[in-house]
């Protein structure tokens, strides 16, 4: 009995839905982990942060560390430029300035640091890799709280540094969940 068309290209179907659904699975899975074992990141950060990149809806879960680290340097790199575009402003107070100065110092460490980690992560090197994005954390956590050392000081960075450790914690939580098995 030969297979007809009709059966064959149901089978695919099937095949397909199943595959998409085990792919938007995996990164709704991974972002509840990550959620649970750190309860300064957001379930929903994750969800949307890791689905915003196309190769996230058809990866594994190593693959989705790549992807978190990935998005965590391009953060990096976006807020380094926009702080370097802050200190362009003449009408900044001196306190605002310093505070900029350390964050573009931060900043400008991390990126090296992550290209490293990155690295270490590809060779499964992952107590390197954690302590790696360890020091990105550190990073914007010491950023934002430069400026809570003055009373009254406004971070213009609050965004950003948030993005950057829930980013960065996502890709720790990864690193933490694969160094387990």
């Amino acid at each position: 009995m030969k297979p007809n068309f009709c059966s064959f290209s149901c089978l695919l179907l099937l095949f397909f839905t199943f595959h998409a659904i085990t792919a938007h699975n995996i990164v709704r899975e991974t972002c509840k982990k990550c959620a649970q074992s750190d309860p300064n990141l957001s379930y929903n950060f994750c969800l949307t942060s890791l689905q915003a990149v196309q190769s996230s809806h058809c990866a594994n879960l190593r693959e989705l560390g790549i992807i978190s680290m990935k998005l965590t340097r391009q953060n990096l790199t976006n807020t380094k430029s926009f702080i370097k575009e802050l200190l362009k402003n003449k009408k900044l107070d001196p306190f605002t300035k310093g505070c900029l100065n350390d964050c573009f110092e931060l900043y400008s460490d991390a990126i090296p640091t992550l290209k490293q980690t990155l690295k270490d992560y590809k060779s499964k090197h992952y107590e390197d890799a954690n302590i790696g994005v360890s020091s990105v954390l550190d990073a914007c956590t010491t950023c934002e709280d430069g400026f809570k050392e003055k009373q009254d000081a406004v971070s213009p960075l609050s965004k950003r540094n948030n993005d950057t450790f829930q980013l960065s914690a996502i890709a720790l939580s990864i690193i933490n969940m694969l160094n387990l098995h």
